[in-house]
């Protein structure tokens, strides 16, 4: 009988073995196939089986039993289970597998790894040994080089539109028609053509830009891209919103800030049908126009409105939008008037060069902001509408803290790509999370924190979970769970290859 081949396959993202064996029985020439089991690292030649446990396999040298180095008998479990449970049911997993294939496993285990532990790559599998990860995703390859290799692999172009297209169906039954659009810095000392100086609100740093789409409904990302640190905002509206409707994103409302706005914007909204608010900055002509000929009558009862615990004055008239009609909400918020007013005083009182006349007139624009939009809005609409904007600020926020988007650790274009990419798949899940916990008043950062504790003990065909606490006994409620008193080891492993 010859020495024969190994054949690896995928079935439901875990990847198997099995030796084949050419031999003859009489005329007729067959293949002897003996099953080999999970494969644990395919370059060291590592496999699993319920019969062998964990062993070595050469065509030359035959098995020799072994435990891997730094395996663990007690892992953490609590916090992998139930984010894993959350992304599995929501479809995130499937997506996950569809996405990206044989890397899934690994793919997988980063998004569990940032969501769960944080910090840089290179200890991922560290953590990956310690914890339920390691039996949920036994493919994943954690190692420094791998991953590198891994970011290249995900960054590539050709990955990233197809991840999109599956990404961008997977959650079009969550979406509405209107997107959140913002951009974000990301300071970095990387020698690539992306980092450049940026003055974005007077901050001077060193970095590239991260734009952001995000939903308006379900407040869910959307779709990313980057540009160089030195690209202003207003240059980048009409790049992102066509790159989005190429993915055949219907986008009927667009909401952004101020940056965002120009005529060249604003045409482009117009042509394509897409009603918008945005915030006027204050440099603009228009801006200093509509103050002068609002700012004194608009202390009137009639135009009071409350948000939240904030009151405001807000005055909604018609105005030319670039030769169409749009409309203008002139608004002055009483807390920050009051503040603002209090500091200029202070500084403005004893300066024998300002006139009483010029004071009045300065302290007539503070506490004052102007939104525009294409179509008229109920002024005690349309702050709930622009702030829903600060959920874009959230996501960032997420990016951040909790998805490991920063510091950059990364060199060259496709890995940066990469690292961009996981980070978006690790807010999409944070979120995700976050709006199965909606019922509880625990953010998913801090149920991580309580489940980690959740142990569990890993034996030669099963794991035993221990008993949970009431904290974590309510958090799975709150997702719908229940704790398992064990699982089986392998769970849909063959018990022989004939």
């Amino acid at each position: 009988m010859s020495k024969g081949f190994i054949r690896y396959e995928q079935k439901n993202g875990v990847e198997y073995a099995s030796v084949y064996r050419a031999k003859r029985i009489g005329a007729k020439k067959t293949n002897d196939i003996e099953w080999l089991g999970r494969v644990i690292d395919r370059e060291k030649g590592l496999y699993r089986s319920r019969e062998r446990g964990i062993f070595s396999f050469t065509l030359n040298g035959g098995y020799v039993e072994q435990q891997i180095a730094g395996e663990k008998l007690i892992l953490d479990f609590g916090d992998s289970y139930v984010l894993n449970e959350i992304l599995a049911r929501a479809g995130y997993m499937n997506l996950i597998q569809t996405a990206f294939g044989e890397l899934a496993n690994t793919v997988a285990s980063l998004i569990l790894y940032r969501s769960l532990q944080h910090g840089a790559s290179c200890y991922a599998h560290d953590w990956w040994e310690g914890s339920y990860a390691r039996i949920l995703h036994p493919n994943a390859s954690l190692s420094s080089q791998r991953l590198s290799e891994v970011l290249k692999a995900i960054g590539d172009e050709v990955v990233q539109r197809g991840f999109f297209r599956e990404y961008l169906r997977y959650i079009a039954p969550l979406c509405g028609n209107g997107i959140l659009v913002d951009s974000t810095g990301l300071p970095n000392d990387i020698c690539f053509p992306l980092t450049a100086v940026n003055n974005h609100g007077g901050q001077i740093s060193k970095e590239a830009r991260l734009v952001l789409v995000l939903d308006k409904e379900s407040g869910m990302p959307v779709y990313f891209r980057y540009v160089a640190g030195n690209i202003v905002d207003v240059s980048t509206l009409g790049t992102t919103l066509s790159e989005v409707r190429a993915y055949g994103v219907d986008v009927r409302y667009a909401i952004v800030d101020a940056g965002y706005y120009s005529e060249k914007n604003i045409r482009l909204l117009q042509k394509h049908r897409i009603s918008f608010v945005m915030r006027l900055v204050p440099n603009r002509k228009k801006y200093k126009a509509l103050i002068n000929e609002h700012a004194t009558d608009l202390e009137n009862a009639k135009y009071l409105v409350r948000y939240r615990e904030r009151v405001l004055y807000i005055k909604r008239v018609e105005i030319d939008l670039f030769g169409k009609i749009g409309y203008a909400y002139i608004a002055e918020d009483i807390d920050r008037k009051h503040d603002e007013v209090k500091k200029y005083i202070f500084g403005a009182i004893e300066n024998n060069d300002i006139s009483t006349d010029e004071m009045n007139a300065e302290m007539q624009r503070k506490g004052l902001f102007i939104l525009v939009s294409s179509d008229p809005i109920n002024t005690k609409e349309i702050l709930p509408l622009y702030y829903t904007r600060q959920a874009i600020e959230q996501v960032f926020d997420i990016g951040k803290n909790n998805a490991d988007l920063l510091p950059l650790r990364v060199h060259g274009m496709e890995s940066f790509r990469g690292h961009l990419l996981l980070s978006f798949l690790t807010s999409a899940a944070y979120v995700l999370v976050n709006k199965t916990l909606k019922k509880g008043n625990i953010c998913a950062a801090g149920a991580y924190r309580i489940l980690r504790n959740l142990k569990c003990k890993v034996f030669e065909t099963k794991i035993i979970v221990q008993e949970a606490t009431k904290k974590m006994n309510e958090i799975a409620k709150w997702v719908g769970l229940t704790f398992p008193l064990e699982l089986p080891l392998m769970c849909g492993e063959k018990k022989t290859g004939k």
